[in-house]
Order: structure tokens, then C-alpha cells, then sequence
């Protein structure tokens, strides 16, 4: 006889087998797909997402075989609760000996160091250095013009000197800073890929295990459903996305996008109401555009 410590899976199929029922007659009158029989009789919780709906299609399933279901779930209990891991003691053993200082010779190291580096001053400081004689010839001339033209009188406002007086040459323009409208069409791109983020073609599937109303519409903001999913049931709608869904009840609906099961997270949810934005990339975002409020 089975006891309540054993793990749900594989006494839910050692029953179905014994009634004579396959997974996929199982699956269809629980009217959930035949994945969802073969995650719960290998006890992968994980695969179907928050225990609230594993919880439910445990109970369901054994009322389904005759099994008493406080037993199925205190089984179930056992196999989800955390899993304190022993630490095995390292083996590893640090070196408490001090490390043997180097031999190497490091102050004739430094003393060659720095004389290298005054050697070098010198010679880049030398008079006879070409750069430096060639510094003192250059300002030399311009010295000398430069007193000439101090010197020289003034010509007088009336005479004409016999010199063209050539236009200043104009400055090349400073660049100006880019304007906020230059800035506003290079972060163009950047909100167009955000936005782009998650179309597609999306298709949604909807497994209720409670009633709940459901309001779903595509990226045009066309209505492709408004209804509600009675529980133990199953709705598949499809759209271009991301596809701008509202449910009540949230807490009994298992979502799938494009065959990925989805958890809705609580950033979503507020109360047991949940408004988000189902990508093709089987991402949920806020529903930036929904602003009106659902009765």
C-alpha cells in the first residue's frame, strides 16, 4: 500500500495503467494535453509552471484515478520542498607559511634605474641639442622683426603707403553642437528596436483550472477575443504581436506563447488581475497602452 511519503508521478501511473487508460485518454478527459500527464507521473513540477496549477492538476488527476488527493498532495509537498544540501568539507589546505622573499637584487635594480633615467635628461636637455639650436634661431628673426616694426613711424592718415590691405581671411567655423532635433532622429533607431522587441507572430494557449474572463487584442489594437474560459478547459487565440491581454482569475490560467509555457510574473498582477504584453519571443511586458479600466 502506497504511503503518503511516496512521490504523486509514479503512483498516478501505475493506477492509470492498472484502470487501462493511456496517457493521451487521461489527457483528453482532464481536457489538457498529453505533456501535461507525462510532467506530472515523472513529478517535473517545473515543467508546468507555479504550483497553483501543478496543485490543481494533481487534485483533478486523482479524483480522475480514484486516488485520495490529501495523499497525492502531501506526496507532492514532499518532492517541491526546498532541499538543504550538506556542504562537503573542502579538501583543499591553505598554506599558512609565509612566502619566502625574493633573492633578486632589487636596489642595484633601482640605482641602474634611475641613473639610466638621469643619463637621459641629460642628453635630451644638452645645448648642442638640434632642437634647441634650431628653437634659438627661429626666434631670433622674429625678435629682430618684431623691434622693426615697433620701431617704424606711423604713415600718415593723408599719404597712400602703396599697399593693398588684403580681407582678413575668414576663420573656418567652429562646429556647432548637434541640436536636439539631430539628437531626437539618432535615438529614432534605438526606440524603433524597442519597440520592435517581440513582434511577430504570436499564438497564445490558455489552460483554466477556474473560470476567469479574458480580453485579448493584437498589436493593432483589434479585438481577437473577449470572453470567458470556463476551468478545465483549454483556448488557443493567435495574433500579431505583442498581443495586449487582460485576465481576472490570473491565479487559474497556465499560459503558453508559441508553445512555451510562460509563468506570469507578479509584476503583472495586481489583486488576481493581470494586464501585460505577450511577445512572440515568449517575453511579457507592461501593457503601456491599456489605460482604460476593466469592469
Amino acid at each position: 500500500m502506497s504511503t503518503v511519503g511516496d512521490t504523486p508521478g509514479p503512483r498516478l501511473k501505475v493506477e492509470r495503467e492498472r484502470r487501462g487508460l493511456s496517457a493521451q485518454k487521461a489527457a483528453d478527459d482532464m481536457h489538457l494535453d498529453a505533456w501535461v500527464i507525462d510532467a506530472l507521473e515523472s513529478d517535473n513540477y517545473e515543467r508546468i509552471g507555479p504550483a497553483v496549477y501543478a496543485k490543481g492538476h494533481l487534485k483533478k488527476y486523482a479524483s480522475l484515478l480514484g486516488l485520495p488527493a490529501e495523499e497525492i498532495l502531501a506526496g507532492y509537498a514532499a518532492v517541491a520542498a526546498p532541499r538543504v544540501v550538506a556542504v562537503a568539507p573542502s579538501s583543499v589546505r591553505l598554506r599558512t607559511s609565509e612566502t619566502a622573499p625574493s633573492k633578486l637584487p632589487w636596489a642595484p635594480i633601482a640605482a641602474c634605474v634611475v641613473a639610466a633615467l638621469v643619463i637621459a635628461g641629460l642628453l635630451w636637455l644638452k645645448p648642442w641639442n638640434p632642437r634647441s639650436a634650431a628653437s634659438s634661431s627661429t626666434a631670433q628673426p622674429v625678435s629682430a622683426a618684431a623691434t622693426a616694426a615697433a620701431s617704424a613711424p606711423a604713415p600718415s592718415a593723408g599719404l597712400s603707403t602703396g599697399l593693398s590691405l588684403e580681407p582678413e581671411q575668414a576663420l573656418p567655423a567652429v562646429a556647432d553642437a548637434p541640436s536636439a532635433a539631430a539628437v531626437a532622429v539618432a535615438a529614432k533607431p534605438a526606440v524603433a528596436e524597442a519597440d520592435a522587441a517581440g513582434s511577430g507572430h504570436a499564438r497564445l494557449r490558455l489552460s483554466f483550472s477556474a473560470d476567469s474572463w479574458v480580453e485579448v487584442s493584437n498589436a493593432a489594437g483589434q479585438r481577437v477575443f473577449a470572453g470567458y474560459g470556463h476551468a478545465n478547459t483549454v483556448k488557443t487565440l493567435a495574433g500579431s504581436a505583442p498581443l495586449r491581454v487582460f485576465l481576472k482569475q490570473a491565479g487559474g490560467v497556465q499560459l503558453e506563447i508559441n508553445d512555451r509555457a510562460v509563468a506570469i510574473a507578479p509584476q503583472f498582477v495586481t489583486g488576481n488581475v493581470a494586464r501585460f504584453e505577450a511577445g512572440a519571443d515568449g517575453v511579457l511586458r507592461r501593457d503601456a497602452h491599456n489605460t482604460r479600466e476593466h469592469d
